[in-house]
């Protein structure tokens, strides 16, 4: 087994040339799996970029890996999720049947877990090929060329960032929607969270890397934009700009072809009213907020080291809701964390209620060795956390069904998404995302020709008619023939995205699904990544 950790070189700039690219040989299949947050989907849209780029192709759909089926599989892991070593390592011994069936299979282990084990992994499971960081992506190609050379394990973890992510090729998941990273890792120290000592303290891009990189994609074809961060709203803090991200999110709006632009995640403790200005006044940032509240205790709060407490909090969603009436708020919650009395229970259900979220990701705390809250004293019982976990659910359950019913009569503008329906088949309807972020299933009018069937990417205008727990219903068009609907009922506009999807349906795109989920359609195109630019 080989095991470096190499000083950070200065980011290559990926070969430009497409008729060099094209030349390459195919060198076998690919899969990607992906554990985790919006990051670790965005980084695995970087790793198939550069399997693609170096040769790999995307597995067929129903390759299966334990049968030695595909030729690289690569796992980009999560060190926060609740049980996280004990999924990887069960995951990665039901491969060994097909390695054994195929000794040339490789197999490759990425991500927050990766950087945190390192080493460990292939003394757990030695038929692991590769072993690399959060901090050197760019390496995967050549690692896999280095175990296949040697005939050894390769583990290389870095402890600071070698290349920032923007710079590798990337294949994207989706053709109408693309994630921008504008920093990577955290300054924060919450004591539940492993994320900074894996990630490294906050890097955060130029404003003119960032726009190049959201120009470029929507070139490319996306009409919707993410901009991620670990805390994507202290954007700035590293080059001394504290209004940097409300300025990001005004020239947003200046890119032409750009429609929707969305941020996630950030920090109530830093969140200005500047930002909220900026969501206000700017037409295509969408009126939807993340704002983890994590608990609505501020005794839990102190103990979490998490730099605001519920009084400000609330105030911030007031802000926001007074500027933007329509805004969708959805939130993280973390339920029995040490230390936790019923009192302090009680008091997140209370700002729970005042604070209506449309929707909220609620976790039952468990201990992350590593975290300083690993080691507190009053660890709460498991049945006393499920069964607070239960109530606050049941909580947010009721308010998300109030709030959705609250748009019952009201006409929507939905992108039209791929699989984002689970039954679609089965109810002959389409599903798509909200400005607000709002998951609708939609119905065709009667009589819509086939050329008219809005198509992922394209948008579509509908009024909800139903409002469930957890999405709504926009059969509008059911109303009528297509030729008689009015516009709120039922309006398609077709869109360069929806064209773009067209074609790769029809094989007129190089592209190929991202190998990470097997879907039927076209993902995005592979981009060569963007050049670093000087620093000043």
């Amino acid at each position: 087994m080989s095991i470096s950790s190499p000083a950070p070189t200065a980011a290559p700039r990926p070969a430009a040339d497409a008729a060099a690219r094209d030349a390459v040989q195919p060198r076998g299949t690919y899969q990607v799996r992906t554990f985790g947050c919006q990051m670790n989907v965005h980084d695995s849209e970087r790793l198939t970029g550069m399997l693609e780029d170096s040769g790999y192709v995307a597995a067929p759909a129903a390759a299966d890996a334990r049968r030695g089926e595909v030729d690289v599989i690569v796992f980009n892991t999560c060190a926060v999720r609740e049980n996280a070593d004990n999924k990887l390592y069960g995951t990665l011994g039901a491969l060994r049947p097909g390695k054994d069936a195929n000794p040339g299979m490789q197999i490759a282990v990425g991500g927050c877990l990766a950087q945190k084990d390192r080493e460990t992994i292939v003394e757990r499971a030695p038929w692991v090929d590769v072993v690399f960081g959060t901090h050197n992506l760019g390496s995967l190609p050549v690692l896999l060329d280095r175990s296949r050379h040697n005939a050894e394990a390769q583990v290389e973890i870095l402890e600071s960032l070698e290349v920032f992510p923007s710079t590798l090729p990337t294949r994207r998941e989706s053709a109408y929607a693309a994630w921008v990273s504008i920093s990577v890792g955290c300054n924060n120290t919450c004591t539940f969270c492993i994320v900074p000592s894996l990630r490294g303290k906050e890097k955060d891009r130029r404003p003119g890397e960032i726009l190049a990189e959201v120009r470029d994609v929507v070139d490319s074809g996306a009409i919707e934009v993410t901009l991620l961060g670990q805390n994507v709203n202290s954007y700035g803090v590293e080059f001394g700009d504290r209004g940097a991200f409300a300025k990001l999110l005004r020239a947003c709006g200046d890119v032409d072809g750009l429609e929707r632009v969305r941020f996630t995640s950030p920090h109530p403790a830093m969140f200005t009213d500047d930002v909220i200005e900026a969501m206000a006044e700017t037409p295509n940032v969408m009126p939807q907020l993340h704002m983890p509240l994590q608990s609505g205790s501020d005794d839990v709060l102190r103990r979490m080291k998490r730099s605001y407490r519920s009084k400000k909090f609330l105030g911030i969603l007031e802000r926001v809701r007074e500027r933007i009436p329509q805004a969708a708020i959805t939130t993280d919650i973390i339920v029995g964390f040490p230390g936790e009395t019923e009192e302090d229970f009680l008091r997140t259900l209370e700002v729970v209620e005042a604070s209506r979220f449309s929707s909220a990701f609620t976790f039952q705390y468990s201990i992350r060795p590593g975290t300083p809250a690993a080691t507190m004293e009053d660890q709460i019982p498991k049945e006393v956390v499920q069964e607070r976990f239960e109530r606050l659910v049941a909580l947010q359950d009721r308010i998300t069904h109030e709030e959705n019913r609250k748009l019952e009569g009201r006409a929507v503008e939905i992108l039209v998404a791929e699989g984002e329906g689970d039954r679609d088949a089965q109810t002959h309807r389409l599903s798509g995302r909200a400005r607000d972020h709002r998951l609708v299933h939609f119905a065709l009018p009667e009589g819509l020709a086939g050329a008219q069937r809005p198509r992922p990417g394209d948008l579509v205008t509908a009024t909800v008619t139903h409002a469930a727990p957890h999405y709504l219903i926009a059969d509008s068009a059911l109303a009528g023939r297509a030729s008689a609907l009015a516009p709120e009922q039922f309006a398609v506009r077709r869109t360069r995205t929806g064209d773009a999807w067209e074609a790769g349906v029809h094989g007129l795109d190089p592209g190929s699904s991202c190998g990470t989920g097997g879907g039927a359609g076209p993902a995005g195109p592979v981009t060569l990544g963007m050049p670093s630019l000087r620093r000043d």
